[in-house]
């Protein structure tokens, strides 16, 4: 998957819980989850700015592109 979701990171860089973060949000643990193993297909605009206004962030801190080619 070329886009990377850093939600863990920035979880850990504001000591925050999934629990806390689902309960800012208004999303389920489980739909947290989901974002944080790479297994979403999609994300809501009005989703990813509630995450972004939790977390105190902007979406480039969570959003990631990856290259599927190695350059190595």
């Amino acid at each position: 998957m070329a886009i990377v979701i850093n939600i863990d990171v920035m979880l850990a860089k504001r000591k925050m819980s999934v629990t806390e973060l689902s309960n800012r949000v208004g999303i389920t643990m489980a739909n947290i989850s989901i974002l944080k193993n790479g297994k979403a297909k999609a994300i809501r605009i009005s989703t990813l700015e509630a995450i972004c206004k939790a977390l105190e962030c902007q979406p480039g801190d969570i959003l990631e592109y990856k290259s599927d080619i190695d350059t190595d």
